[in-house]
């Protein structure tokens, strides 16, 4: 069964949630790049932290995820980090509240803010495909893996999904094992079943209003 090392299923044993100004002022600067807006986001699941330059989202993370303080230290390798919001994570801020009060707010073919997420070209082929899952829908990791074309991928499709670092977006909770059950969440197997269920919910309501 597909697993990712840094998953926690107990919202106790979870890490710490990131002091992020405390975290960014012990990183060396970094000069002669633009730098990168890096702000807290308050969501009903927990803090999240949201990196942006003026066109692009880098990272959107909860806070108590353990893999995020080296995403952060990746990305102030490549420009600074400074504490503040701009308007793409103004414009996130809004859409994320939408999206925790269960209306329906994925569009069908375009996120709601540009995405830049850096990884290799069997990544970025697996997190295409995971925003072409519909909210409310699941897959199973085989199933998705045959879905992209590598049915024999599938530890490699779990690997990948595991490296996505713009959480909800680029919904890698979407993915459940063989038979529904949920497994392979970096947030936490609790915030996985609180997104589906919530995405379940902005569906149903979607229907309704259509029908």
């Amino acid at each position: 069964m597909p697993s990712t090392r840094d998953n926690c299923d107990d919202p106790h044993l979870a890490a710490a949630p990131l002091d992020l100004a405390s975290y960014l002022a012990g990183l060396s600067p970094h000069a002669g790049a633009e730098p990168l807006c890096a702000a807290e986001l308050a969501t009903p699941l927990g803090m999240m932290i949201a990196v942006a330059d003026a066109a692009c989202l880098h990272l959107l993370e909860f806070a108590d995820r353990k893999a995020l303080p080296a995403s952060l230290a990746r990305l102030a390798r490549q420009a600074p980090l400074r504490i503040g919001r701009n308007r793409l994570i103004d414009e996130l801020a809004l859409w994320l509240a939408r999206y925790f009060n269960a209306e329906p707010v994925f569009a069908p073919k375009a996120p709601p803010v540009p995405l830049s997420a850096q990884g290799t070209p069997f990544q970025h082929e697996v997190w295409r495909g995971l925003q072409a899952i519909p909210a409310g829908a699941r897959r199973s990791y085989g199933d998705f893996a045959a879905g992209i074309g590598h049915p024999e991928a599938v530890r490699a499709v779990a690997a990948a999904n595991a490296a996505n670092r713009i959480a909800i977006l680029i919904p890698c909770h979407r993915l459940v094992a063989r038979g529904g059950a949920l497994t392979g969440y970096g947030g936490g197997i609790w915030r996985k079943q609180h997104l589906l269920a919530l995405e379940a919910r902005a569906a149903a309501s979607k229907c309704g209003e259509s029908a």
